[in-house]
């Protein structure tokens, strides 16, 4: 009877050390596999991984913040409201009457 082998489940940390090590080509990837006891091809893959999302750390970081299309016409309308009034008050204590 065989036993079943369990999977080694590792952390994020381990996962980004072992593919930094491999981004930065001191070692090769079979090397940095056999030193950390995993598969070249997982090193490989943590790697890939690292490449895709180190792009989305650097966005959004700096500039204005786009506005959230939905708020916008509701902001907008909120402003002219706000300036009818004022137009509305100075009007009145002017004492111009304009049609």
């Amino acid at each position: 009877m065989s036993e079943k082998k369990k999977r080694k489940v590792h952390s994020a940390e381990f996962k980004a050390k072992v593919g930094l090590e491999a981004l930065k080509g001191v070692k090769t990837i079979n090397e940095i596999g056999q030193a950390y006891g995993v598969h070249p091809v997982q090193v490989g893959q943590w790697k890939k991984a690292i490449q895709a999302q180190a792009k989305s750390l650097f966005e959004g970081k700096r500039g204005p913040k786009p506005a959230a299309e939905h708020q916008q016409p509701e902001k907008l309308f909120c402003e002219i409201g706000k300036l009818k009034m004022e137009l509305d008050w100075l009007k009145k204590k002017s004492g111009i009457s304009l049609p």
